[in-house]
């Protein structure tokens, strides 16, 4: 697989993402089609995010993988589905995004 973990944990994002954003399509997994793609991004999304674990520490991957597809999927949320934001929303969203920067900048981890 490619040697850039954090290009893979990427792609995971994305396609749990896309996943996640289309479950409403699904009608409950009542439309086959929309739900062979969800199932085909959560395969592809937990795939790659089994393969990013291998190279960094699965705590830190995890609160990346678990931030973002907050914040993007509600993004998509708010974009495609209209759905409203409203003040403390967007605050605990920036907090979500704090906290991993943080992560990202001053935590010492850097193994298994």
């Amino acid at each position: 697989m490619a040697s850039n973990p954090y290009l893979l944990l990427t792609i995971a994002i994305v396609a749990e993402v896309i996943g996640t954003s289309l479950l409403p399509v699904t009608h409950g997994f009542n439309k086959l089609v929309p739900t062979l793609v969800v199932l085909a991004c959560y395969g592809v999304a937990f795939y790659l995010l089994s393969v990013t674990v291998e190279t960094l520490p699965v705590g830190i991957v995890y609160a990346i993988w678990a931030s973002s597809g907050i914040v993007l999927t509600t993004l998509v949320a708010w974009l495609v589905y209209k759905q409203s934001l409203d003040l403390p929303a967007i605050f605990g969203m920036m907090l979500i995004i704090a906290g991993v920067v943080c992560i990202q900048l001053f935590s010492k981890v850097n193994g298994h």
